[in-house]
């Protein structure tokens, strides 16, 4: 992967267990355009309310970023931390401190132990030279079990140009932004505003379409910078070029989306749930989500259980407009009911066999309209319950 312009670190500050990398920075070498979503949750990390004052501009060259501990919580002196380690990371790159965004991930209500921030600083600032996006992607996982990234190359004029993103989350997922981390690189030169749509867009098709267990984090944050310094000529909206940016900024985040509900906590099954036939999308969306977030149909799912009547009363109950007498629904290409009605023994036995496979689509058809949507899920094991009794153990 050449992404050019963009430097990365890692070091253990000693923030979570020893022996475990937990403090990455992402340095941009020329100030780059910049959007990020953050969590819509009323309850915000601290390095949450800073970084979103600090983004105001536009413009970040920046990004520090801990595992171990989210800094959320924890009132004035979290907000005091989060802006002294800004501070101090300006102060070592020689930038303004408004260009660096911080986010933390990890213990709700635990303060941050600043000194040990404060000594890794420099030590992170000179190893810049040395780092690669693969090693920020191992240091921000939490109960994550692979690191997830993506990477695409595209074209504008005769430049070549990259569009990288790494990802964190396994738990606390159905973001709303933005419930994990994500960080967006590319090295096109791309108009502001159209970045800011093409992203926001793309957030919505990908990280704003995935549940695992329907919590949402106080440190939800997706940022994108582009530093131009592929040279290409900049990218704009309604131009060809500008179609195929927004083409691979989808695939990059969709693709890191997935790979969050892949690794969901203790999850065995990766189903996509399809919605079309609401009234509007929606609609479409309040139907999919309900299914997406049932304990009643995630467990089912986990049990290979093709119990279809608790997907058509997640539908019932999710505020979209239903008419149960034109539902349908089909597990992969399996009709399992038709206008409302099971479609049988046959059709149960097939059905149970798609549960079996490790992944599979569930589709179901409302029968008014023309909304559509796609949100993706997991199942609801006996691991996600241990792995959540025992996260601060």
């Amino acid at each position: 992967m050449n992404i050019q312009g963009f430097l990365f670190s890692t070091v253990e500050a000693g923030i979570k267990k020893a022996g475990r990398k937990d403090l990455g920075l992402i340095f941009s070498e020329v100030p780059a355009a910049a959007v990020a979503v953050f969590t819509t949750s009323t309850v915000k990390a601290a390095p949450v309310l800073v970084s979103r004052e600090h983004i105001e501009s536009g413009i970040a060259q920046a990004l520090i970023v801990n595992s171990g501990n989210a800094n959320a919580c924890t009132g004035e002196p979290g907000m005091i931390v989060a802006r002294e380690t800004s501070r101090l990371v300006a102060n070592g790159l020689g930038i303004d401190t408004t260009a660096v965004q911080v986010c933390s991930t990890g213990v709700i209500g635990v303060q941050m132990p600043m000194g040990k921030i404060r000594n890794a600083i420099p030590e992170l600032v000179e190893g810049l030279n040395s780092g690669t996006l693969d090693d920020i992607a191992q240091a921000i996982m939490t109960t994550d079990t692979f690191p997830k990234m993506e990477a695409r190359s595209g074209q504008a004029g005769k430049a070549s140009y990259t569009v990288a993103g790494i990802a964190k989350g396994a738990g606390m997922i159905m973001p709303n932004m933005a419930t994990m981390l994500s960080f967006i690189m590319t090295d096109a030169a791309v108009e502001p505003t159209f970045l800011q749509q093409t992203f926001r867009n793309a957030v919505d098709c990908s990280f704003n379409a995935i549940t695992v267990d329907g919590d949402m984090s106080t440190n939800d944050t997706c940022l994108i910078m582009a530093n131009g310094m592929s040279g290409n000529p900049t990218i704009t909206a309604g131009s060809p070029e500008g179609n195929t940016f927004a083409i691979i900024l989808n695939e990059v985040l969709l693709s890191l989306a997935k790979q969050i509900v892949k690794d969901g906590e203790g999850a065995t099954k990766f189903v996509e749930i399809r919605i079309k036939g609401a009234k509007n999308d929606s609609d479409a969306k309040r139907a999919a989500m309900a299914i997406a977030n049932s304990s009643l149909v995630k467990t089912a799912f986990f049990g290979q259980d093709a119990n279809w009547g608790r997907i058509f009363a997640a539908v019932g109950y999710s505020g979209a407009e239903v008419d149960q007498s034109l539902l349908s629904l089909h597990f992969d290409d399996v009709c399992m009911a038709r206008n409302g009605i099971f479609a049988g023994e046959d059709a149960e036995a097939r059905g149970t066999e798609v549960l079996k496979q490790k992944e599979f689509a569930v589709s179901i058809d409302l029968g008014i309209g023309s909304g559509t949507a796609t949100v993706y899920t997991s199942d609801l094991t006996h691991e996600y319950i241990s792995i959540n009794a025992d996260y601060r153990s």
